[in-house]
């Protein structure tokens, strides 16, 4: 944990902590790219999901808006497919989808299994119990939540890689700025859209499934156009792909 000087000061500046935490997912990002190459990425695209789906029940205020914590870390799996798209093409990209995809689907299987598991009683503990109880609070997703959560990753996630590709060949290879910024928005527009569509649909009113979608759809497109410069920042480094 830090230290408590630091817990007291940003417990009043949360919006300079939100733009730490954004950095430092975005650089964290680039340097595994610098160091591991194509493998950083997968790695990074692995780290983001499981962080997105940990931290996406933690509400918090930014910026006079409540959002997810796992909006700074889903956002991020974006910017490492395009990365990746620019860097190893688009047979690269897709496989890395369909891997976080595939890695999603084990996780939330697996850990469905360990909640299944009851905790330990002996000589009369309660910390086991303590645990047990805050991992079914935090990890026991609803059918709903999960289809809508994978379906909305899928579809939008291949969509990214695919709009990136046809902007990339209808430039020419430049402006990789547009790319970047319209293929992001666009599918996380898409994203937000069928998860809100799925989730809420039918549990809270219409203009109310809007307002989460949009609260959301503002902190997304702001994370897209954020991250341009940390893409610039990548693209020049020539990595030689570790799979070579």
């Amino acid at each position: 944990m830090l230290p408590e000087t630091f817990q007291l000061y940003f417990s009043t500046h949360q919006d300079l902590l939100y733009l730490i935490t954004l950095i430092l997912d975005l650089s964290f990002t680039v340097l595994m790219y610098r160091f591991f190459g194509r493998y950083g990425l997968l790695a990074c695209i692995v780290l983001s999901i499981l962080l997105a789906n940990l931290q996406g029940p933690k509400l918090t205020v930014i910026f006079g808006m409540q959002t997810s914590l796992g909006v700074i870390f889903y956002s991020s799996i974006f910017f490492a497919t395009d990365l990746m798209s620019e860097k190893f093409g688009k047979k690269a990209a897709d496989s890395a989808v369909m891997m976080g995809f595939s890695i999603s689907v084990i996780i939330l299987i697996m850990l469905s299994i360990s909640l299944l598991f009851l905790p330990s009683t002996q000589n009369e503990q309660t910390f086991s119990t303590e645990v047990h109880d805050a991992f079914v609070r935090i990890l026991d997703f609803t059918p709903r939540f999960i289809f809508g959560s994978l379906l909305a990753y899928l579809i939008s996630q291949r969509f990214d890689v695919w709009c990136f590709h046809k902007i990339k060949a209808w430039t020419n290879g430049k402006h990789l700025w547009l790319r970047n910024n319209l293929s992001t928005m666009a599918s996380q527009t898409i994203d937000t859209t069928i998860y809100s569509f799925v989730v809420w649909w039918g549990i809270v009113d219409l203009v109310t499934a809007i307002q989460l979608g949009l609260a959301k759809m503002v902190f997304k497109i702001a994370i897209a156009a954020f991250d341009t410069p940390f893409i610039y920042w990548a693209r020049n480094w020539s990595i030689k792909d570790s799979t070579e």
